[in-house]
Formats: structure tokens, sequence, C-alpha cells
């Protein structure tokens, strides 16, 4: 394709993050044309009070989207996913080890985002003992495997709901259920799959999940931290009252509106974003796998659990980079995974624990999107990679 250079890039990393909706940039709009810009919503006087009544409607309007049965009480507001994240794993083990201290181990899995395993170490300095819980093949950690780690002396459990660099559901329900009934608490990250496939973290049955508006067309610096009632949890940032005494700092009420409105926009069409979504994806994965040496790296995606925007795939001969630097220069943007560690040369960390070699791990490639994809421009992206991989 020689008209890459001439034309409009098409963005296929909405993994990574994702332009604001028009429902968000309104609601920043309208906050910043109201008498409470700039107000803190801690304040006493009356602006104050006003702007803490107006960002306990988008709490509520954010808890709703975790399901029906979630109060707003039980929703900490953060500066975006990767915060809430080490508020999660580490407020929830330290919480749980506060009531019972013989609870001093913690189990995550191999597969989690760098915004868990990267704070594993802090777990390790704060006399925690961890365990990673490894991935069957086909990319998703299996209930029996968690079952051979827990003990009575496991605080936490923390587990993804759905991968961010193959988009594997997990079988949340059943992790849960087993990290219960062993007395552990369990979190999950939900920061990929949140509002792109039902969930219901009643139904779910997790003490705690986290999520992140700019995945779904919110702001960045923007997250949230469900928090079962009466769940444990030690702070990690001190200063100020603020989120009940859970987490200090003042509240940005203009990014939590728009977060709002992303949530509200989208939480009711989930289910069918997930069923027209789910087609352009098995129509992707089909076309693209058609070629010999290109793989779907969990396997059968077929009769995978998967989240509907998202194709991963990898190529045999050809490293990621040559992929999308050539893909690039052709007018499309993809990745070879999560963006957090997009400058390491080494394989990723999720492909190798699937069992994925070496070689074909670095030939990964993850394509992204959501409800505002142009079915027209995934089959133009088709044609260019067979083309890419064709000519190599």
């Amino acid at each position: 394709m020689t008209a890459g250079q001439n034309r409009i890039p098409v963005n296929l990393d909405y993994a990574a993050s994702t332009p604001m909706r028009a429902e968000a940039l309104l609601a920043q709009r309208e906050y910043d044309d109201s008498e409470l810009a700039g107000v803190n919503p801690n304040s006493l006087h009356s602006l104050g009070r006003k702007a803490a009544a107006r960002l306990e409607v988008a709490r509520r309007e954010i808890a709703r989207s975790f399901g029906a049965r979630v109060r707003p009480s039980e929703i900490i507001l953060t500066n975006g996913g990767t915060e809430a994240n080490q508020l999660a794993l580490l407020g929830l083990a330290e919480g749980a080890r506060q009531r019972d201290r013989k609870r001093s181990r913690v189990i995550v899995s191999a597969i989690e985002h760098d915004s868990i395993l990267d704070n594993l170490p802090l777990l390790r300095a704060a006399g925690f003992t961890v365990d990673l819980v490894q991935p069957c093949r086909a990319g998703y950690i299996e209930p029996a495997t968690l079952v051979e780690l827990l003990g009575d002396d496991v605080a936490l459990v923390s587990i993804m709901v759905a991968n961010n660099e193959t988009g594997v559901v997990q079988p949340i329900r059943e992790l849960a259920a087993a990290a219960h009934a062993a007395g552990a608490l369990f979190h999950t990250d939900a920061i990929q799959g949140y509002l792109h496939i039902p969930l219901d973290v009643t139904e779910l049955g997790v003490d705690a999940m986290t999520v992140a508006a700019h995945k779904i067309g919110g702001p960045v610096a923007s997250g949230a931290l469900y928090l079962k009632s009466r769940t444990p949890l030690r702070p990690r940032i001190f200063g100020g009252g603020q989120e009940a005494g859970r987490r200090a700092g003042t509240q940005d009420l203009r990014t939590q509106m728009a977060f709002a409105a992303a949530a509200r926009t989208l939480a009711p069409r989930v289910a069918q974003e997930r069923t027209t979504l789910q087609a352009l994806s098995d129509k992707l994965y089909a076309t693209l796998t058609a070629h010999p040496r290109i793989h779907a790296t969990m396997g059968d995606y077929a009769q995978a659990d998967r989240l509907p925007g998202m194709v991963s795939i990898y190529v045999d001969g050809m490293d990621s980079e040559e992929l999308i630097i050539k893909l690039d220069a052709a007018g499309f943007e993809v990745s070879a995974g999560s963006a957090c560690s997009s400058g390491s040369m080494d394989p990723s960390h999720v492909l190798s624990a699937m069992g994925i070699g070496r070689e074909q791990a670095l030939g990964a490639l993850r394509i992204s999107f959501d409800d505002r994809v142009n079915p027209a421009d995934l089959d133009e992206f088709a044609q260019t990679l067979l083309s890419i991989v064709g000519a190599a």
C-alpha cells in the first residue's frame, strides 16, 4: 500500500487508550461553563456543597455500571487504573492480615498487567509471600490450578477479568469462589474488560474490582475501585479524609463527571455491542489465520472466551517491531501488546506464561477497537497485513 502517508491514520490500538466520547467531552464542557468550575467538593461553603452533591451523582452513575446492587459508598474514586490496582493489591492484603495475622500470602496470576506485577516487591517488602498462578495454553487460569496454591495463610487472590494482551476472559466467578472457600479476599482488575463485556460484581462474587475511564472513551487519569462493604482495606495515600478516609486527595469533579457520562452511555449497550464486535473480530481472526504464518495466540480463537474488540496474533518469522513500523507506514496503528511496556525488547510475559516460544512471542500483534470502528478499515487492515507477511 502506498497511500499510508496520505491518509488519516486508523487507530487500532484502543486497548491502550481510547478517544473521548462525545458525551464525556460534553460533560467536561458543561462543568467548565458552570459555577462549579474549579470548586473543591470538600469545601463547606455553598458552592463546595453543590460540587460535593454533583460528585455523588457521578459516583452513583459509576456505581450502577458495576451492577444494579452496588452502593455508591462502595466506589472509591482514583486518579486512574494503576492507582486503583495498587490500592487494591496492597491495601486489601494488609487489611486481610490485620484481621487475621496468619494471612501473609498473596496469589496473583502470571499474566497480570504491570500495574499489579510491578507492585509485588512492595508486598514482599511488607512481609508477604507471593505466588504466581500460571495460565493454561489457552491463556486462562484454571480454577483447579488456583486451588492447588490456596491455603489458610492466603490473604488475597488477584486475577484480572480479561487479559490486556490476548483478550482472553478469565473464569472469575469460579476463581473468586475458590479463594473465598479458603478464606481469602478476591480482587479482579477489570480495566480491560469493563463495559466491553457484561460484568456485575455481585454475580462475580468479588470483593474488589478496578476500572479505568480511558479504556471506555472517558478521560485519562480517572479510575475507580469497587470495594464491597465491610471489606478490610488499609489506605495507601494519606493527607485528607476524602473518599471516606480510604483515598486522600481532592477529587477531580470535572474528570469524574466525564467518566460517569461515558459509563452511563455504554452500560445499556454492552450486550449489543459485544455481539457486533465479536462478529467483526471473528471475521478478522478468520481472514488473518488463513495465512499459514499467522496464528491466534490462544490457539482456537473460536472456542475462546475473549473480549470482542481485540485480536491477538503472532506471525512466524517476523518480529513485532518490523510489523508495527510497516503497518504504521501504511496508515494502521497497532501494538505488540501492553502499551505500558512497549519499549521492551523482551517477549511478552503473558505469552511466555502461556507457553508460547520466544521467537513466536516476539512476532506478536494486538489489534483492538470498539463500537466506533469502521468495518471497512478492518478489512483494509487485514489485506495490508497479509501483503506485508506475504512479501516477507
